[in-house]
């Protein structure tokens, strides 16, 4: 929906412990503008010229290492892709996000710092993006970027020299942020701890009725649903790697789950309680050792049945089950915590916390809403 990168593509793990057959220099090279002027080349480029751009493109712009320069952790990878190799980079992105909130909850409750952990920051922004547009009063598909136009090209009266969207990740990047304004990072927290009005809640964040953005998965319209096996895969719980690539020995290689259960409703199916599909069948987290290893897990079935499911007979409906409603009443019960207007007196020295505040307050169905991605 965002990055339009590979999820149902069979995953063969041959990535995992890679070591490529070739080397770039990448040390003590003066960065990526370093990297850049050193393997830049002139004329058409060949396939390593491409693994050399699709490494820095992986390494800097989707994965985003922590060293903020040049590796080789992602050359096998780079390669693969150039040389028109395919595996769901999609899910490696995904996984990664999970695992990268993971650790930074983890530090939270530790008191830790967070110091640098790397990982794609720019993923988190641009999916709650989505899904605060309407908070921002913010219209995705009114946005325009430059159009490439050549430079002896004169623009007619009536053409424009920008283009719209093509996409949700295009549109969703330029949502203006906070900045450093302290005002309006503490009224922002405040909007995401204690939930937004019905009017500016976007439970289906990707609705398109006039589809402008071109899909081949359209959860509001099954005639546009072009792609079973992008559909099952968006669906169907699963494994997911993380830090598969590079060495064993530096990477730590490990997983995430994805629980298709706590999106349900923001693709036009029923919501159900939200389950943890894999509980009782692998511990999370766990490092991996070695690509066999990896296949077993990933091939492992989760403890729900999607083997019956008949998407020719699907038709998009957003409601919440009575099961659901439940586990909700019975969850608030244990989610308390201190006011918000305490934490915005946190974020904003200038903010002046109104005295004889509620100590305690419940976290609203928005808090929650979010959560399970996390």
């Amino acid at each position: 929906m965002l990055t339009g990168l590979e999820i149902a593509t069979a995953d063969d793990s041959h990535l995992f412990d890679s070591k490529p057959s070739s080397k770039v220099e990448t040390r003590s090279i003066g960065g990526w503008s370093g990297y850049i002027q050193k393997y830049r080349k002139i004329g058409s480029p060949g396939q390593w010229e491409h693994a050399i751009f699709l490494n820095m493109w992986l390494d800097k712009f989707r994965f985003c290492g922590r060293s903020a320069c040049p590796t080789s952790v992602y050359l096998s990878a780079a390669k693969k892709l150039a040389n028109g190799g395919r595996f769901p980079l999609g899910r490696y992105l995904l996984g990664s996000v999970y695992h990268i909130l993971h650790q930074v909850a983890e530090k939270l409750l530790l008191g830790q710092s967070i110091g640098n952990l790397g990982g794609p920051w720019w993923f988190i922004n641009m999916w709650l993006s989505v899904h605060m547009h309407k908070r921002l009063r913010f219209d995705l598909f009114a946005q325009h970027f430059p159009r490439d136009i050549a430079e002896d090209h004169e623009l007619a009266d009536a053409e424009s020299a920008t283009r719209p969207p093509l996409n949700y990740g295009e549109a969703a990047i330029l949502l203006p942020s906070t900045g450093g304004n302290e005002d309006q990072v503490s009224r922002f927290f405040q909007t995401l701890y204690e939930g937004l009005a019905k009017d500016q809640r976007a439970w289906m964040p990707y609705e398109d009725p006039e589809t402008r953005f071109p899909l081949t998965f359209h959860p509001f319209d099954a005639a546009l649903n072009k792609d079973h096996d992008l559909m099952m895969a968006i669906i169907t719980p699963r494994a997911i790697p993380v830090n598969i690539f590079g060495s064993v020995k530096t990477s730590n290689p490990t997983y995430e789950f994805y629980n298709p259960l706590a999106l349900a409703r923001q693709l036009s199916f029923g919501q159900l309680p939200i389950g943890l599909s894999y509980a009782d069948v692998v511990k999370p987290r766990e490092t991996i050792t070695s690509g066999l290893e990896w296949i077993r897990i990933a091939q492992l079935p989760p403890n729900v049945d999607t083997s019956d499911i008949d998407l020719s007979a699907w038709i998009p409906a957003l409601f919440i089950t009575q099961e659901y409603k439940q586990w909700w009443e019975e969850w608030k019960e244990h989610l308390y915590c201190t006011s918000a207007l305490t934490y915005r007196g946190m974020i904003d020295p200038k903010y002046k916390v109104p005295e004889n505040i509620v100590s305690l307050q419940l976290i609203p169905q928005f808090f929650c809403y979010f959560y399970p991605y996390w």
